[in-house]
């Protein structure tokens, strides 16, 4: 009988503690538009990763000079692979959320961004306290 008090005080525990570990589930909606701007930036990165070539060859001249000339285009050729595939996988697996519920595999999302930072600005700009990040271009 003492088994059975114990039995009975241990399931109504777990009866009473259970739905405290339970989440909200998300909206059927939310989900659907993750899921159609996941597909929608995996077919976009897919038709616009050609444009890795002028983008990598623009930050290698800037970052490293005339020596870019040569680095820049082999850099452009292999992130136009990159995007590519990662583009593919995104468009194939859109309905997976991963990875981190939807969000993109690279960064930057799109090929367009990134093409005005160097690399760090924007930590040096934070540490500054500035908003925005610093820029090169002093404007004259």
């Amino acid at each position: 009988m003492r088994v059975y008090a114990i039995l009975f005080s241990f399931l109504l525990l777990l009866c009473l503690v259970a739905p405290s570990f339970a989440e909200d589930a998300a909206k059927p909606e939310s989900i659907v538009g993750k899921m159609a701007f996941k597909v929608t930036r995996g077919v976009t990165n897919v038709a616009t990763s050609i444009g890795e070539i002028p983008k990598q060859t623009y930050l290698t001249v800037r970052d490293q000079g005339a020596l870019g000339y040569v680095i820049g285009p082999l850099k452009g050729l292999g992130m136009t692979v990159y995007r590519g595939l990662l583009g593919s996988v995104e468009t194939v697996f859109f309905m997976v959320p991963q990875p981190g519920y939807y969000d993109p595999m690279t960064v930057p999302e799109f090929v367009w961004d990134g093409w005005g930072d160097k690399p760090g600005d924007y930590e040096r700009s934070v540490e500054a306290g500035s908003p925005e990040p610093i820029s090169g271009n002093k404007g004259y």
